[in-house]
């Protein structure tokens, strides 16, 4: 098969049909074979209904499945996809994603073209329900917005990070080959805000020697409520993101590196929290994108000591 699509969902009942319909106007894929996977994270409304309804009038080339993921979080939804699919690919959308009609087509393409390409991320745009003020430009892309022009390049993690995993699309060998089964990261659960499960397993891809693209032809609408623009999420949102780059960079490093670089990330987090706080006074308690980025430089400096208690506290569950 050449692509499998998995799609995690917590209460996607009012999101699914509009990811659904897009996936139903891919164009192009004549000569291709693939299933869509809907995995539910545990969600307590019409989700499994919304689904089936679905299913019953579904004519779609790609055959609609659903299944369940009980471990809370989209890594383990979207570990669940991979196990129970049988794609070359997997194309990764969240409930909120509105692929373009040749998405398929272009990942297909793509993989074909760049065999050491072991994932690829598509270019995307926000969809905002309230258009957001001009001024808070400089943090919207921790959205999961993704605007690199439309020429197709690599990143490289150490310098200009990943792809998010909206419109991400990975090759299923490399995932097998490079990313453990037991991830650190595993997403946002419950009142956590703690980011980078996608980030982790594109570090392993890199670490084992797969390239990791921007695919410019691949294009998505990631769909923003109102809600994520209030001062409180995006606050969190970002101090989750600070939370996970300890583990994120220690990975990237060779391990004879990682105790020295604990220390050289340590001060320089340190002074940029401090330059941070200097630059902006009392602007930062009352001013939307200062108290954002603080939040992110505060995540990134006590990301050690948090992600130490993270484990601690795995260790205990796995023990009981």
């Amino acid at each position: 098969m050449d692509i499998s699509i998995i799609i995690p969902t917590y209460n996607g009942a009012a999101r699914l049909p509009a990811v659904l319909e897009a996936l139903c106007q891919q164009c192009n894929i004549e000569t291709l074979q693939g299933d869509i996977w809907v995995v539910d994270n545990n969600s307590t409304d019409d989700t499994a209904a919304v689904v089936r309804q679905y299913q019953e009038t579904w004519s779609f080339a790609f055959p609609l499945h659903y299944i369940k993921e009980t471990r809370q979080g989209a890594g383990y939804a979207r570990q669940h996809g991979l196990n129970v699919s049988e794609g070359k690919l997997l194309g990764l959308l969240d409930d909120d994603n509105w692929p373009e009609p040749t998405w398929v087509s272009e990942a297909v393409a793509f993989a074909q073209a760049h065999p050491q390409a072991g994932a690829f991320g598509s270019s995307i745009t926000g969809k905002f329900e309230t258009p957001p003020p001009a001024a808070w430009k400089p943090i919207l892309h921790y959205l999961a917005i993704v605007e690199r022009g439309e020429v197709p390049h690599q990143y490289c993690p150490r310098k200009n990070g990943t792809p998010p995993s909206a419109g991400l699309v990975v090759r299923r060998e490399a995932w097998l080959q490079a990313v453990p089964a037991d991830l650190l990261l595993v997403g946002r659960v419950g009142k956590s805000m703690l980011a980078g499960e996608d980030s982790e397993i594109l570090t392993y891809l890199h670490r084992a020697g797969w390239e990791i693209w921007h695919n410019a032809a691949m294009k998505v609408s990631h769909y923003i409520p109102s809600s994520r623009l209030q001062w409180s999420y995006l606050r969190e949102n970002l101090l989750g993101i600070g939370l996970c780059r300890y583990h994120i960079r220690m990975l990237i490093l060779p391990s004879w590196q990682r105790p020295g670089m604990t220390l050289v990330y340590g001060l320089s987090d340190s002074l940029k929290l401090l330059r941070h706080v200097l630059k902006y006074g009392q602007r930062v308690n009352t001013d939307v994108v200062a108290n954002c980025q603080w939040a992110l430089l505060w995540g990134t400096l006590i990301s050690p000591l948090y992600l130490l208690r993270v484990r601690l506290q795995r260790s205990r569950l796995s023990i009981e």
